[in-house]
């Protein structure tokens, strides 16, 4: 047998002890910025002290409070499952006194709130404090549920007992502000910065049995002079804002900017030379500079930054970007993982946390052109590559969303890495059944539910199938450079749609928007 190819990110990390009680509480907001009340709450929640210490609150909380793993946000109501030194008593009144730090008033029942928490389960108990009219029978849940960790499971439970009168709860992704003008929330002890206001949020279906519902199109901006397909294009500020109006003019959802190509071979650059690359490209776009023609959709289109650097995703973040696209998942390139891995994996979801960002975490392998043995995997019920990504990039995506300090699930998006680390085979089966990546239906998938980005604009796979001749010779194949696969990259655009990617990423906007369209109306 194959020896196993990858070494668990999670034998550098460091323990820590569990505290004595577990509990799952409820959250919802339904008043204000509603993304914002609930990261607030979220941070007041694991402050018992700094609660305590509110003069405008009565209360005398003792205790910790540490949230070890968050559900998907369906619409603005999301399930955390936490660990906690408090007993039930306190923490209810811990709850309540968060309530009022962040704007609820007691009002009618189902009225308006700025957020509304409620203890689920307590170890091994039902102990719901929710309003009668919303508990569902959680009796059978207890006990294996928290000590299980299958918060999911609570939600699904949750969810499935709304009547058939009630629209279906979709999952959110929510994207924060930035710059800010000015803090809409104070300081919070453990974070660097304080909570953002919301920017826009996206939806997508909450189950297969829903319809795909919208793709969103993110734009590359790549501020690079020796990017693969489009090097020395937009390494300007007058052409990456060029490019910038265009994409947002044609419909883009957002734009994704890079400093440092990922090709194999690309030369190094530094930290310092990728920060002068996409930093000031963001702050132009945000507006910064007058004498740049911006114009106003572009202001205001999300921005992401491509990037496995924390310094140059948080300075990026700050200067007006919303969305960190880290090609190694947080680990850095190197591979295999080692203890470098851990530590950047601990920084990069710092700063990802602290500003509240949502991510795409891709499947890699180091080195784009390497690492593509998968004969460990040879054995998969379905196909080597889909258990591939789904072990290898699901270990990493439990890192980030679960324990302490992990990122909020629902600011997570998954990326198979087609083109990374891949052959040419394997990059056809994971676009012909991306979908089977997120199926919760494969079990046990750590990547079930999640949102999925899809990148095969202009990649080098796509010219070498234009590049082979046909086995009837009617086709004598041809040699293509990235802007030759506008065509190879529709039809691969296609094939994502149908498999249910949430978002596409691609080069040529306005020609790729149609593309998703039609195969939306297809397939959607």
């Amino acid at each position: 047998m194959a020896s196993q190819p990858w070494t668990s990110i999670k034998s550098f990390l460091p323990a820590h002890a569990s505290l004595p009680h577990t509990a799952a509480i409820a959250l919802g907001s339904n008043l204000g910025d509603r993304f914002a009340n609930i990261e607030h709450a979220l941070r007041l929640l694991e402050n018992p002290a700094h609660v305590s210490q509110d003069s405008n609150v009565a209360s005398r909380s003792e205790g910790h409070v540490a949230i070890v793993d968050t559900s998907f946000m369906y619409e603005t109501a999301p399930i955390m499952q936490i660990e906690t030194t408090l007993e039930p008593l306190a923490l209810l009144a811990h709850l309540k006194c968060i309530e009022i730090m962040v704007g609820r008033v007691p009002s009618v029942r189902n009225g308006p709130r700025a957020v509304d928490l409620d203890i689920l389960l307590f170890d091994d108990k039902v102990i719901d404090t929710r309003e009668e009219d919303k508990r569902n029978n959680l009796e059978d849940l207890s006990g294996e549920l928290v000590t299980d960790g299958t918060i999911e499971t609570l939600l699904g439970r949750i969810t499935a007992a709304r009547t058939k009168d009630e629209p279906v709860m979709r999952k959110v992704i929510p994207f924060p502000r930035y710059p800010e003008a000015s803090a809409s929330k104070g300081m919070i002890p453990g974070f660097k910065y304080p909570v953002p206001s919301t920017a826009t949020h996206w939806s997508f279906p909450s189950s297969f049995a829903e319809s795909a519902g919208k793709t969103y199109i993110m734009a590359t901006l790549n501020a690079t002079p020796d990017s693969f397909s489009d090097g020395s294009e937009h390494n300007t500020i007058p052409t990456a804002v060029a490019y910038a109006n265009s994409s947002a003019a044609a419909g883009a959802d957002i734009i994704d900017v890079g400093g440092y190509s990922t090709r194999p071979g690309a030369p190094f650059v530094s930290e310092e030379e990728e920060i002068s690359r996409v930093v000031p490209t963001v702050s132009t776009i945000r507006g910064s500079n007058t004498q740049v023609d911006v114009h106003p959709k572009t202001k205001e289109v999300l921005i992401s930054v491509d990037t496995f650097r924390w310094k140059v995703a948080q300075e990026t973040i700050l200067a007006g970007a919303n969305c960190i696209n880290d090609v190694y998942s947080f680990t850095g390139p190197e591979y295999p993982l080692n203890q470098a891995s851990a530590d950047h994996l601990i920084e990069m979801r710092r700063v990802a946390r602290d500003l509240a960002v949502p991510v795409v975490l891709m499947h890699s392998r180091g080195d784009a052109g390497s690492n593509k043995d998968y004969e460990f995997y040879k054995h998969a019920v379905d196909s080597p590559i889909l258990e591939a990504v789904r072990t290898e990039l699901g270990e990493k995506v439990d890192v980030i969303v679960k324990g302490r300090n992990g990122l909020r699930r629902w600011l997570a998006i998954i990326d198979p890495g087609v083109g990374f680390s891949k052959s040419l085979e394997d990059n056809l089966e994971l676009l012909r059944h991306s979908s089977l990546i997120t199926k919760p239906t494969i079990s046990p998938n750590p990547l079930a539910g999640y949102p999925q980005l899809i990148g095969t604009s202009r990649k080098s796979f796509l010219g070498v199938i234009l590049a082979k001749a046909s086995e009837d010779g009617t086709y004598q194949g041809r040699k293509t450079d990235g802007r030759g696969r506008l065509h190879a990259t529709a039809a691969a655009v296609a094939c994502a749609v149908q498999q249910r990617a949430t978002i596409v990423r691609v080069h040529d906007v306005e020609e790729m928007i149609d593309v998703v369209r039609v195969a939306s109306a297809l397939w959607g």
